[in-house]
């Protein structure tokens, strides 16, 4: 088997021969099967802790109804559903099978052997993920330091030097996943103007809708100023859908129709673009999301701040948090059957990632790392 996978392996493309693949959170079934626990909550994946809302839910039970279909491969409802929640031209739009499609579609049409993408250090896993799979170079910028108002945060000034002729994408995370810190308004829109005209910026927005704090930006509001930037998007977080798998970019039409060339067909299905257009339309239910991770992280943070644990600013619906060992923790915790996100590949091997959960399952949370850090 290790003759075979050393031979395979020199087939592969030079950018795949070194690259790790990406690992999701542990799987509560998963918990199950080394454990053998049935009482388990978890909180390493960032998703909506109240679920889908009904409508689409109901949505996504009608349209199975016709799985023997496929769907529609140019998205038309969802595109003009939204246009009209933008303020845009459908034509502007790319669906992908989440947010995470269409970043590789950036990758796929933009990079390249011989051409780089710009970076921060702690950024969400799947920018270093895609440029090398394209063969591009990465240059990664370090981040803010720990003693700065966004510690391990994007370092704007860092990134922008790291540009040059070789760069044509650059990965902006607002707010950051895993670290949950953000880009202010004044600071990201003097950033993407001092950009190159070659230089396509990704703005990957995947939190934003949690994002409450004043002066934070809506990169959408900035397409017409700014021709080579691209908005990412995604259902999977406040709008509950991450098992449908349905994000967005939106772009210059001269850009989506780039990557309209290289997407698969029918990389949304018809399932998910049904839920996503009802989920669209249910803005009761995303304001009610938005109301309870507000609180609950609140809460989290003067929990966790009471075990005299550092936590790092967020504007997403996860904190991130220093236990010291954080893998010994992470053991601790799953088995006391609390599913929570190691962050040692990020960087940050001292810290764990936690979803702000529902009341009920933040208080277990604290209470299992309460006996951690106690030593229980």
């Amino acid at each position: 088997m290790t003759e075979l996978r050393s031979a395979f392996q020199k087939l592969a493309v030079d950018g795949v021969q070194g690259l790790a693949p990406y690992e999701p959170g542990k799987p509560m079934e998963e918990l199950q099967r080394e454990y053998g626990l049935t009482d388990i909550i978890k909180l390493a994946s960032n998703e909506n802790p109240r679920g889908p809302g009904p409508r689409a839910v109901e949505a996504a039970r009608a349209a199975a109804a016709d799985l023997h279909r496929y769907p529609d491969g140019n998205g038309f409802r969802l595109k003009h559903a939204l246009a009209v929640h933008h303020g845009v031209a459908p034509e502007t739009i790319t669906l992908g099978n989440g947010s995470n499609d269409v970043l590789a579609l950036a990758a796929s049409t933009f990079l390249g052997p011989g051409r780089e993408a710009v970076f921060s250090e702690h950024a969400f896993a799947v920018y270093p993920i895609v440029t090398a799979a394209s063969g591009a170079t990465a240059r990664v910028a370090p981040a803010l330091g720990p003693e700065t108002d966004m510690p391990f945060g994007h370092d704007l000034d860092a990134m922008r030097a790291r540009v040059g002729e070789a760069t044509r994408v650059v990965f902006v995370a607002n707010p950051n996943n895993p670290t949950g810190t953000w880009v202010g308004r004044e600071a990201l829109k003097d950033f993407l103007r001092s950009l190159p005209e070659h230089v396509i910026a990704v703005v990957d927005e995947a939190y934003c809708e949690y994002a409450d704090h004043p002066g934070m930006p809506d990169a959408t509001e900035w397409l017409s100023a700014f021709p080579n930037l691209v908005v990412t998007r995604t259902f999977s977080k406040i709008h509950g859908l991450a098992g449908l798998r349905a994000g967005y970019s939106i772009s210059h039409p001269a850009v989506a129709e780039l990557f309209n060339r290289v997407r698969q067909p029918f990389n949304m299905n018809a399932c998910a673009q049904a839920a996503a257009e009802a989920a669209l339309a249910d803005q009761e239910y995303v304001r009610a999301s938005v109301a309870l991770n507000t609180e609950q992280r609140d809460r989290l943070r003067q929990g966790l701040e009471a075990l005299g644990l550092d936590v790092l600013p967020s504007a997403a619906n996860f904190l991130c948090v220093r236990v010291g060992d954080a893998a010994a923790v992470n053991e601790g915790l799953l088995r006391a059957g609390v599913i929570v996100r190691p962050v040692a590949g990020y960087g940050l091997p001292e810290w764990i990632r936690v979803t702000v959960g529902l009341p009920e399952e933040n208080e277990r949370f604290l209470r299992a790392l309460s006996a951690q850090v106690a030593g229980d």
